[in-house]
């Protein structure tokens, strides 16, 4: 993997993940843009205790461009793009609309591939590869900001998700703080090995999962099950079978590994609900241990968590979606339509041939 950083007109930063290494990377972003200016600001809500981020100039990002104008496309000799290059393997640049940014953290966009048309599961293992090296090298560059406690690596892919953009990419949010769903299992896991007098919960769950009928693929040094108390209709969580607490920690085999597992189950997320239905939309969530102290959390530490990958839907069944309602979006509390057995017994059914 070569690695070549450069700016943006309003002075942002872009990077190229390139598979050669002698590949040149000196193109400029010749349009007029004036620096980014960014109102991001970090609330602490004081019944819940979590944070929300207020970012007002969020509401003139670019939304739903045609094909021909889209700003992750190469650049061309008539248009100009977010990526100065007329080609790319894989880029990753600071979000022009970023929900935080300065001390409130960072917010940078990740450029899976220059097709247009293309998806993740559409990618080679080496592709797949380069970008599993891009999150990594992210994680490590942001984990040393001042302001960043916690990295987060995602991809939402389809309109019913939210997606403004059609073009194949995720995000990588770099927070100024522990975010609540991983607070919430940094204490599962302080109380269960309370309770068990030292016992690891991840591994257990892992343990328990391996051994029972929700595992939806097993490779040599990754697995990937539908969870017991699964929230949404098809949700699936891959672990590397070995507890690392971040893409940072992983070796070689399991990195040589992963492409292969991971693509094999986005194509089956493609075809869970048939041939003639769009594209699953879906959500693909990287949660990795805090770089912040961990002192609230009874001696839990970061060796502690486990490194994992949440895949889930939206859709429950072909043409119908899984609405946030009352319960859901109230109370937090899930409601899920489709039993965690047959959703795992389905994904096991769409195996490629």
């Amino acid at each position: 993997m070569k690695k070549t950083s450069t700016r943006l007109a309003d002075g942002r930063e872009l990077i190229y993940y390139d598979l050669r290494d002698d590949t040149v990377r000196d193109a400029v972003d010749r349009r007029p843009l004036d620096r980014t200016i960014t109102t991001s600001e970090v609330r602490r809500d004081a019944l819940l205790g979590d944070s929300v981020a207020i970012a007002s100039h969020r509401q003139s990002r670019t939304y739903h461009p045609p094909a021909d104008e889209c700003p992750l496309c190469p650049s061309t000799s008539d248009r100009l793009s977010e990526i100065p290059d007329s080609s790319y393997d894989v880029v990753v640049f600071e979000n022009r609309f970023p929900s935080l940014a300065g001390d409130s953290g960072r917010c940078e966009v990740v450029c899976f591939t220059s097709d247009h048309d293309a998806s993740f599961a559409d990618l080679t293992e080496e592709q797949a590869r380069l970008v599993l090296d891009a999150w990594t090298d992210r994680t490590s560059e942001l984990s040393h900001l001042p302001s960043v406690e916690q990295v987060f690596c995602f991809e939402n892919r389809g309109e019913e998700i939210g997606v403004t953009l059609g073009h194949p990419h995720g995000q990588i949010y770099a927070y100024p703080f522990t975010t609540p769903r991983t607070a919430l299992m940094l204490r599962s896991l302080a109380a269960h090995r309370e309770a068990t007098g030292g016992e690891n919960l991840f591994d257990a769950v892992l343990e328990q999962e391996l051994a029972g009928e929700r595992v939806v693929l097993e490779g040599e040094h990754w697995m990937a099950f539908v969870p017991h108390a699964a929230h949404w209709p098809y949700e699936v969580h891959l672990y590397p079978k070995r507890r690392v607490p971040d893409l940072l920690a992983l070796d070689e085999a399991a990195r040589t590994e992963f492409p292969q597992i991971y693509l094999e189950l986005l194509r089956r997320f493609d075809r869970i609900f048939g041939s003639g239905e769009p594209p699953t939309p879906y959500i693909a969530a990287w949660h990795q241990a805090p770089f912040g102290a961990l002192e609230e959390f009874d001696g839990v530490t970061r060796d502690d968590f486990a490194l994992h990958l949440e895949l889930f839907t939206i859709r429950r069944t072909s043409g119908k979606l899984k609405f946030l309602a009352g319960s859901e979006s109230g109370m937090n509390v899930f409601i899920n339509d489709v039993p965690p057995e047959r959703a795992a017994e389905r994904l096991r059914e769409v195996a490629s041939s």
